[in-house]
């Protein structure tokens, strides 16, 4: 990761294609899946012994007027240009921040009463805490596990998610915003390399650099005991804690899903 300006300069040009670029089709064989070096410098307006300097790490420090060209050709949405912004503009080296593993007591307390599936996790994806409705509904909403773990190397999750695909894309495009320019991050980098060696899915995934924070997600479980449930995900920063969030499922009202909803509770309901 010490060049990731220029890894992410990389692999987001060659997810653009050259029809998606505006330019015409040439002749011959590409050799690249997506845009040439000399056609991103081209279309940004920059000279290609600039824009090559840049994806070298050899000039890490472009101009915000070259920083908006690039997510430009790029086709960066607003979050994608801010994480570009982030790695030309690094912040001071320092030891991470230690994240927070324990929940707090009011927390833990509300997760309990609530009437829908919700749990707590740390940046890492580890889940510290989940109500009884959590852990009914998934595997991967257990106390214990690691989310990203369970999901790319556990099958019940593959057949849990209904939009495993999507999911997947998703959950790492949302760790990449999460931990901006950790590099240091030890714990972090062993995660990264354990799921790139055991899931070819996450390492392709990981080697695109899509940045998008979970807004407005819905998911759909494969349940075996109530079937498909359609439910919107709700995250919450939890104020006072270094890197946890609380994750709420529910259902729209009068929905097929809102009566699975209710009736994975009944069937999980103590005797």
């Amino acid at each position: 990761m010490d060049n990731a300006l220029g890894d992410f300069l990389r692999a987001r040009r060659e997810l653009v294609t050259p029809a998606e670029a505006g330019l015409l089709p040439g002749h011959g064989l590409r050799r690249v899946p997506g845009l040439r070096r000399e056609e991103v410098a081209m279309l940004a307006g920059i000279s290609v012994e600039y824009y090559l300097r840049l994806e070298q790490g050899r000039d890490r420090n472009p101009s915000v007027q070259v920083i908006d060209s690039l997510a430009r050709v790029l086709q960066l949405d607003a979050e994608g240009t801010a994480y570009l912004a982030s790695l030309a503009r690094p912040k001071p080296r320092r030891d991470p921040a230690r994240p927070d593993e324990d929940v707090p007591a009011g927390l833990d307390l509300l997760l309990r009463t609530l009437n829908v599936p919700a749990l707590v996790f740390n940046k890492y994806s580890d889940v510290l805490a989940a109500n009884r409705l959590a852990r009914a509904l998934s595997p991967d909403m257990v106390p214990g596990r690691n989310r990203l773990r369970v999901l790319f190397t556990d099958q019940a999750a593959h057949e849990y998610n209904a939009d495993w695909e999507r999911y997947t894309a998703a959950a790492v495009a949302h760790l990449r915003a999460q931990i901006g320019m950790e590099t240091d991050d030890e714990r972090l980098h062993a995660l990264i390399g354990e799921l790139s060696l055991k899931s070819d899915r996450f390492r392709r995934l990981w080697a695109r650099h899509e940045v998008r924070s979970a807004h407005d997600v819905t998911l759909r479980f494969r349940h075996p005991r109530v079937g498909v449930l359609e439910l919107l995900a709700e995250k919450f920063q939890v104020v006072g804690a270094s890197g946890l969030e609380a994750l709420l499922l529910h259902a729209k009202p009068g929905t097929r899903s809102a009566d699975a909803l209710a009736l994975l509770a009944a069937l999980d309901a103590p005797s």
